[in-house]
């Protein structure tokens, strides 16, 4: 299989970093406005002319700097490409957060190469906060303006030591796995749902010790196994497998990881 130079990784990082904090910054605009539209998708989740227009902000500067690579996005599908790298997008990962009002929202840009992700961008806006990575080359975590500084994950190796997050409950009542919830969340110090993309980064600067999700996306997932396995942690299915396609998520350090698979494992 051919395999990515690290030139052109290094390229496509600092340009997802880059457009995923002028993404952020555009959703950002309508934050908080009392006449954001909110539309319901088939669904039902939520999505507005922010989610809309940040995507296409991405897309288009993609497209101007990277026209031979495919391109995937929640809003608008998939462009084709020849490149062998692939973009997957997801413009405002947390839109319940964003039409509430509540600042744990993101923007992720992740890349794969040859259907391996190799690079992931998870940016907070209303925070100022961002979370940056590519395989072999490291994670960077920048907060306000401060210099970029090493992302690394927690160092405790028992989910008692340390904070659980998750998303929302809905998705462990429809796969019926309420059980293994609060399995975990009697192991766990204590658990918030402190969700979407914003608790893979609590995960990834180490102030998290596990995140576990029951459903996701291609595009709520791309950027985040980069980023966590750069950081020193991992991000696996339930069934611990390495993958962004497995429709479900855990971020973990590495010495959680196991104790979160023992429960998880048990409703593959």
């Amino acid at each position: 299989m051919q395999t990515a130079d690290s030139e052109s990784v290094l390229r496509r990082l600092d340009f997802a970093a880059s457009i995923a904090r002028e993404a952020g910054q555009h959703a950002l605009q309508y934050f908080q406005r009392d006449d954001l539209a909110v539309d319901r998708k088939d669904d039902s989740s939520p999505v507005t002319v922010a989610d809309r227009e940040a995507e296409q902000l991405l897309r288009g500067r993609i497209e101007h700097d990277f026209p031979e690579d495919a391109i995937l996005g929640e809003e608008f599908g998939e462009r084709s490409g020849s490149s062998g790298y692939r973009w997957i997008l997801d413009p405002i990962d947390g839109t319940k957060s964003f039409i509430s009002g509540v600042p744990l929202f993101g923007t992720l840009v992740g890349v794969e190469f040859e259907g391996d992700a190799i690079i992931g961008a998870i940016e907070i806006p209303a925070l100022n906060e961002r979370v940056y990575a590519a395989v072999g080359h490291g994670a960077s975590y920048v907060c306000r303006e401060a210099p970029p500084k090493s992302a690394r994950v927690a160092d405790q190796v028992k989910l008692s030591d340390g904070l659980l997050l998750t998303s929302e409950f809905a998705g462990w009542e429809s796969r019926g796995a309420l059980e293994a919830l609060a399995e975990l969340q009697s192991q766990a110090w204590f658990t918030r749902t402190w969700g979407d993309c914003y608790g893979y980064l609590l995960v990834a600067t180490g102030r998290a010790v596990a995140m576990v999700d029951p459903v996701m996306s291609v595009w709520d997932a791309a950027a985040l196994l980069p980023v966590l396995q750069e950081a020193g942690g991992k991000f696996t299915d339930w069934q611990g497998r390495p993958t962004i396609h497995g429709g479900e998520g855990i971020g973990a350090a590495p010495g959680v990881l196991d104790q979160v698979l023992a429960v998880t494992r048990k409703w593959c």
